[in-house]
């Protein structure tokens, strides 16, 4: 705007302009500006004689036209037949340029910044009435890609959709968490052809982890009917019906359903249950043999059935990347035993893995530390035969578990790596746990790369690391058997267990295996259960956090929801 308001000839740049003309009036010499003024008008004057002094008369009428075509061949066209003496030769502000010129400089402003530059005067006012405008920034600014002039043909320019539709509700685009109680859950809200679109993500049917996402639509913002903006809640199985969003704190908003009448079906209840768990679970109850199991899905179905689309939703953010993470950080689900699959943020800081909750349970709820794993303290494992054996494992990963408890009473004392077959703590040149993050990883695997088993080379990728076998041990549950066989590297690491309601939780040693980029798994030792992760591999806009602090102040507050 300063820029324009400069080129326009107003504000201090304009009482600049004529105290320097004044200043050069009182010293009797002519501006550079009329000097070249005069030089134009004594070649138009020569060319017109057709004088010896200039050779190409006969083109003069031309130069200033190829002058204009120039300019014009980097966003936009100059002229439309117009003739090459249109406009001032040299504009002085913005209004001595051609329209088609400024259409071009205003559509590659940000539309929150075009009503201040509707103020300016009667001229940009009109300028801004031009389609084209508004077209690129609904393109640019939310990522539309449908062709817009569909929707001119029905009433609802380019310019309304985005001043009543995608400028108001803006804020809502990206990541959230909504309020189910221990249950949490994931709603992406994006820009969707002519809609504002809240689709909640769904994990797989347990066990089957590596299967895509499923997707259902909760509720849908749109101007297809009006001039004015139209919530519909899209819950249940009667279509679409009057909704409402509400926007009040930063980072939250709210939904509520006008017609829940819309949710009910005619079976009542049961046919409702019948038909969640179908959606929910890909089974029916009786297919479903554990009775806890049973227990834990119909309360869950009791709970989240309540609310009736009306939930509150909190803004979450995806971590940044830093060259120092063993892997790509972001969203990955995981079986969790009779749970079912859930879905956890893993992210890195420092010499440490975090992988957080978004979905949880009535043990251990939404939005709490599932995994804490120590970057610093790698575990060698042993050969497949040793592997098989639980003990061994289990005297491995307490090894580590006691140094680690040692180091927390005196952290003077430097993390140490445990190889497999000597029974004892063996120095790995790893760094202090208080240490940087990115130096004591590489370390931590150089001194792998040392060891007789095969292991990582570098902190750089782990897929250029080499595989070493891996195999269960025997004892150890686990969802789906169909599980990588072979790894990259293990680290130490603790999992977060708690009673029904999340009594006396506890942080329990277990192992953290790294397969390849997007899988990964944890041993938990005390529950001798196996849980495997697989990356979201869905397209996220709107997700990452600006920077790491505003990531992990998201964290604190999230881990405050559930506490």
């Amino acid at each position: 705007m300063a820029v324009c308001a400069r080129l326009c000839g107003v504000g201090q740049s304009r009482r600049c302009r004529r105290r320097q003309r004044h200043n050069q009036q009182d010293q009797g010499s002519d501006s550079d500006m009329d000097d070249e003024e005069g030089v134009r008008i004594v070649g138009k004057t020569q060319a017109v004689t057709g004088g010896p002094e200039n050779p190409s008369a006969a083109a003069g009428p031309s130069v200033a036209h190829e002058a204009t075509a120039e300019c014009g061949r980097a966003n936009v066209r100059l002229s439309y037949g117009q003739s090459a003496s249109t406009g001032p030769p040299n504009p002085q502000s913005l209004l001595d340029l051609p329209p088609e010129l400024l259409v071009g400089i205003f559509s590659s402003l940000p539309g929150t910044e075009l009503p201040n530059l509707a103020l300016v005067c009667k001229t940009f006012r009109q300028i801004l009435n031009t389609e084209t405008i508004w077209r690129r920034r609904c393109t640019e600014e939310f990522g539309m890609r449908e062709d817009l002039r569909k929707i001119e043909v029905v009433g609802v320019s380019s310019r309304e959709l985005y001043a009543k539709l995608l400028h108001p509700y803006r804020h809502i685009l990206g990541l959230w968490q909504p309020d189910i109680g221990p249950y949490g859950g994931l709603l992406n809200v994006v820009v969707d052809g002519l809609f504002i679109l809240g689709w909640m993500y769904l994990p797989p049917h347990d066990p089957r982890v590596e299967d895509p996402m499923r997707r259902r639509p909760l509720f849908r913002i749109h101007m297809l009917e009006s001039n004015k903006a139209a919530v519909e809640c899209m819950y249940g199985h009667k279509g679409p019906h009057k909704g409402d969003v509400q926007t009040g704190k930063k980072d939250e908003f709210s939904t509520k359903c006008n017609q829940t009448d819309h949710h009910r079906m005619p079976g009542g209840r049961q046919e409702e249950f019948r038909t969640w768990l179908e959606e929910e679970w890909g089974r029916t109850l009786e297919d479903i043999f554990h009775e806890h199991m049973q227990e834990l899905i119909l309360m869950k179905f009791i709970y989240t059935s309540q609310y009736d689309n009306c939930l509150t939703y909190r803004r979450i953010y995806l971590p940044p990347r830093l060259p120092s993470d063993l892997l790509q950080p972001g969203l990955f689900k995981g079986t969790y035993g009779s749970h079912g699959l859930e879905i956890i943020m893993l992210s890195f800081h420092g010499p440490r893995a975090r992988a957080t909750k978004l979905t949880g349970d009535p043990n251990v709820p939404a939005g709490q530390l599932t995994l804490d794993v120590d970057l610093n303290r790698p575990v060698h494992l042993p050969d497949l035969e040793h592997q098989r054996s639980v003990e061994e494992l289990s005297r491995l990963v307490l090894g580590v578990h006691e140094e680690a408890q040692q180091e927390a009473q005196s952290p003077d004392v430097a993390p140490q790596g445990v190889a497999a077959g000597d029974g004892a703590l063996a120095p790995q040149g790893a760094a202090a746990a208080d240490g940087g993050g990115a130096e004591g990883l590489e370390l931590a695997m150089e001194a792998q790369s040392e060891s007789p088993q095969p292991g990582p080379s570098s902190s750089s990728s782990s897929a250029s690391s080499e595989a070493q076998p891996f195999v269960l041990p025997l004892g150890v549950m686990a969802r789906n058997e169909v599980y990588p066989r072979t790894c990259k590297m293990c680290f130490y690491g603790t999992g977060l267990i708690a009673g029904h309601g999340f009594t006396s939780p506890e942080r329990t040693p277990g192992l953290f295996i790294l397969f390849d980029e997007d899988r990964f798994g944890f041993i938990w030792l005390e529950l001798k259960s196996f849980s495997l992760y697989s990356r979201l591999t869905d397209q996220l806009a709107h997700a990452y956090a600006p920077n790491m602090e505003r990531f992990e102040a998201m964290l604190r507050n999230m881990q405050s929801w559930t506490s």
